[in-house]
């Protein structure tokens, strides 16, 4: 006869049975995971975004300022080696900042060689005016804005017929020839202030 006696084993209780409750740190830590790190973060991001932005509208045009220059170091080269009586815009009031002045008249190695001096102004209502003075017709400055320019007429300005054209670029450009010498005035400023940079155009005393 067979007898079920006592076995080794002990009857679990509820509380072993049950597998423990993750503490509240553990959960935390769960919920920190990268998604909701990026979704908590992105309103602060939108934030900072929005802010760089107005700053950088506000303070934009402080920011870049015009920087002008003085060009007359440069003028003097021009004047010292041109064959040629240099012209040069002068007596432009305030609104008129010089900001770039080029020449080659330092390439000018003998007398008779071709200078080719350039101002660039801007104007009172923040465009470009560009001057020009060469006697070498080819010249790379005036060929930019002479070159496939067509004729509109002439305009009288400092006491000087100018011829005014379009550039391929859609804007206008003042030029007149005299003894081989071509002055040119143009640029995005409007006529009336390209005829003001011309009409101030006269001979350089150094």
């Amino acid at each position: 006869m067979t007898g079920v006696g006592p076995t080794s084993q002990k009857p679990q209780s509820p509380d072993e049975t049950a597998p423990a409750a993750p503490s509240p740190a553990v959960q935390r830590a769960a919920r920190m995971n990268a998604a909701n790190m990026v979704r908590s973060l992105l309103p602060l991001v939108l934030i900072c975004l929005v802010i760089v932005w107005w700053t950088s509208f506000r303070q934009g045009p402080d920011v870049q300022p015009v920087r002008t220059i003085d060009p007359t170091s440069t003028v003097d080269l021009a004047a010292a080696r041109a064959s040629y009586a240099i012209v040069v815009p002068q007596g432009l009031g305030d609104g008129y900042r010089p900001t770039s002045a080029r020449t080659d008249a330092g390439k000018a190695a003998s007398a008779g060689d071709p200078v080719t001096l350039e101002i660039g102004y801007v104007t009172p209502s923040d465009e470009f005016a560009g001057f020009v003075v060469s006697d070498d017709p080819r010249a790379d400055p005036l060929a930019t804005v002479l070159d496939g320019a067509e004729e509109r007429g002439t305009v009288d300005a400092g006491g000087q017929t100018w011829t005014r054209s379009t550039t391929r670029k859609g804007e206008t450009v003042l030029s007149r020839e005299d003894g081989g010498v071509t002055v040119a005035v143009s640029g995005s400023a409007s006529e009336k202030e390209l005829e003001t940079v011309a009409a101030a155009v006269a001979p350089y005393a150094t």
